[in-house]
């Protein structure tokens, strides 16, 4: 009984440890697969999800600053973000600042200017609102300039959510003259501007510089010129004629978050007559500030007056 009684302690043993071995296996097989999954990529074929995933590094956006209150910069047409860098300081201590550059900017990837996908400022209002998804910004003041004054203003509308406040910056909704609208340019200077953009690209940037950016200031001038020609004739000349050509008098009536329109005394880009004819039509709250300043870059030339009008219109 004792020798039967110890084979049977025995193979009790013996079947718990083996029982105790497959648990460890199958914890081991577990544990593995566990691992494995973890530690594979995780493919999105989705294009869109793509897009929205690697726009924020794409387009080089970057916050500055802990404030509670987001004000948001976006540069126009032949500019990057570094066109606000005279701003910027006198914001990054109270506020929240995000910068970023727009596909067309020679400061991103040249593949990621798509005249086709571009060929409306609707299709950058799209873009913004998904930064600012991205980003997970809510209730931003929006400071936009010139074309980018638009952009913000379409992208208000579709989705009023992310804005609290607009401020346009030599904006316009349209740049050719009508009969009963002053936009600064006839068709045929359009024409020829596009002509001069493609015929010599280098020549044309020296020269439009010099108009649109006061003169008497020569390393803004030197500034706005070096980043034109960063931004490439096979960019400039599409775009100038998605913006030149557009048309959004139309949008105003429907804009209902608070506006502010800030124009310069001397604009060759923007006619006074154009921010007169925005703070008439704008449905929702707006106030028309006027720079003692000249040409279209008050941030380069004019950035002490420019930041004091900033600064009470923001609070």
């Amino acid at each position: 009984m004792r020798i039967e009684g110890r084979k049977e302690v025995l193979m009790g043993e013996k079947d718990q440890k083996a029982a105790i071995e497959t648990t460890h296996s199958a914890l081991s097989l577990r544990f593995s697969l566990l691992i494995f999954l973890l530690m594979e990529p995780k493919v999105n074929n989705n294009p869109k999800m793509l897009e929205k995933q690697w726009l924020c590094t794409a387009l080089n956006a970057r916050s500055l600053g802990l404030g509670s209150e987001t004000i948001v910069f976006a540069h126009g047409y032949g500019t990057d973000q570094s066109v606000w860098e005279k701003i910027i300081p006198f914001f990054a201590e109270d506020y929240k600042v995000v910068l970023f550059d727009w596909p067309f900017s020679g400061a991103v990837d040249p593949n990621l200017y798509d005249p086709f996908k571009y060929s409306s400022m609707e299709a950058f209002a799209d873009e913004l609102v998904t930064l600012m998804d991205q980003m997970d910004l809510k209730a931003v003041t929006f400071v936009g300039h010139s074309m980018s004054g638009m952009i913000g203003s379409i992208a208000s509308i579709t989705r009023p959510d992310l804005f609290k406040r607009l401020i346009l910056l030599g904006a316009s909704p349209r740049y050719l003259n009508t009969d009963d609208y002053e936009g600064g340019f006839t068709r045929s200077d359009v024409e020829q501007l596009l002509q001069d953009i493609e015929a010599n690209y280098d020549n044309w940037v020296s020269a439009f510089s010099l108009l649109a950016v006061d003169p008497s200031d020569e390393p803004s001038v030197n500034k706005f010129r070096e980043c034109l020609r960063r931004m490439r004739a096979n960019v400039a000349a599409p775009l100038a004629r998605t913006v030149f050509y557009s048309d959004h008098r139309d949008i105003l009536e429907k804009i209902e978050t608070p506006c502010t329109i800030i124009q310069t005394s001397s604009d060759i880009v923007v006619p006074f007559s154009a921010a007169v004819y925005m703070e008439s039509k704008i449905k929702g709250k707006v106030t028309l500030e006027v720079l003692d300043a000249k040409g279209h870059f008050p941030q380069l030339t004019a950035f002490l007056q420019l930041v004091d009008v900033l600064k009470g219109v923001i609070g």
